[in-house]
């Protein structure tokens, strides 16, 4: 039983959750929500707060500015409240009322704007409040997660290590694609490694991060209103794109298992579970990171109100099909062979 007395000191790397018997697929899921800020960002906050830290860019008079859609914000009102920091996060009118009031709880000012940039999304105008703001004042201190590359560097140290040491026979990694953080520190991680992996990213229809057609996204989290700075496309193998309802319909499918994720997971989980249906599975080994846990999007994803006024009265009827069916399938009995972390 670990003791700590910094919240960033605990993070729990090794969990991970067998989905085959509610998608029917081999599919393994790397929770990364257990932890105080609830969510992977906690790797990467980490990582940009201390290096700036170590770089001297941070001292007592600074205070911390970052855009987010609220998973790193969070993050970041966590680690400033423990260190003594002032944080400033700008965010949207996509970012959950939860994740505004936790960081408020913990200290934070938060911004929100509400005019779309050139391509439909918040993030330019959010960038462009950051950039005014550190022009007006240098106690202002922007790590910018977008291009710092303590964000992948996180996950090289980290998460493709915690990856590599439960499943030595990994075949395929589906990662969801927002700063590009996760994905290019886990793709480097496995480019190296003792035997090929395959390396899946995971959008959002709507997102231009990879030349994908702007479009309206209403769950914060996964996909760009620009292409990541920090992106390397040598390094994905290939590019799944997830509609909002397809995530929607997984989250609650999953919910009605008793595992309550958030936004992004259901994304990943959406396109990992489509192209495992594509693809012969048998002896694969395949994981898919889930990035954030479902509390945040009670007032959201789990919201009938929300859903219906966003995305039809329907949005949640093959689900509830999907759902029956399970339940009227006998159990069959266990395989005799199955992949082997």
């Amino acid at each position: 039983m670990p003791v700590i007395s910094a919240p960033h000191d605990f993070n729990e790397g090794g969990l991970f959750v067998d989905l085959e018997s509610i998608f029917e697929c081999p599919l393994y899921l790397k929770c990364e929500g257990f932890n105080f800020a609830g969510s992977i960002k906690l790797k990467a906050a980490n990582e940009m707060v201390e290096s700036a830290e170590r770089d001297g860019v941070l001292t007592p008079d600074s205070i911390l500015v970052e855009s987010s859609s609220g998973n790193l914000g969070v993050a970041l009102s966590m680690i400033a409240a423990s260190k003594g920091y002032r944080f400033l996060c700008v965010t949207d009118s996509r970012c959950n009322l939860s994740t505004r009031l936790l960081m408020e709880a913990l200290g934070s000012q938060v911004h929100i704007v509400a005019d779309l940039d050139a391509n439909g999304g918040f993030l330019g105008t959010r960038i462009e409040y950051v950039r005014a703001l550190c022009a007006s004042d240098n106690r202002y201190v922007w790590l910018s997660q977008y291009t710092n590359a303590g964000n992948w560097r996180a996950h090289y140290r980290t998460t493709g290590p915690e990856i590599a040491h439960h499943f030595p026979r990994l075949d395929v990694l589906f990662v969801g694609a927002g700063t590009a953080g996760t994905l290019m520190g886990c793709a480097r991680y496995f480019r190296q490694w003792h035997r090929p992996v395959r390396v899946v990213a995971v959008d959002s229809v709507g997102s231009v991060a990879f030349g994908g057609k702007p479009g309206r996204r209403m769950i914060p989290g996964l996909g760009m209103s620009m292409v990541p700075p920090l992106l390397d496309e040598s390094f994905v193998d290939e590019v799944i794109r997830v509609e909002e309802a397809d995530t929607i319909r997984t989250c609650h499918r999953m919910a009605r298992c008793g595992f309550l994720f958030g936004g992004s997971t259901g994304t990943v989980v959406s396109g990992a579970t489509d192209w495992l249906a594509r693809h012969d599975t048998r002896g694969i080994t395949a994981v898919a990171i889930a990035p954030d846990l479902g509390e945040r999007y009670l007032d959201t994803i789990y919201q009938t109100n929300w859903l219906q006024d966003l995305y039809g009265d329907h949005i949640l009827d093959s689900e509830r099909m999907s759902a029956t069916s399970r339940r009227a399938k006998p159990t069959s009995p266990a395989p005799e062979h199955r992949p082997r972390p």
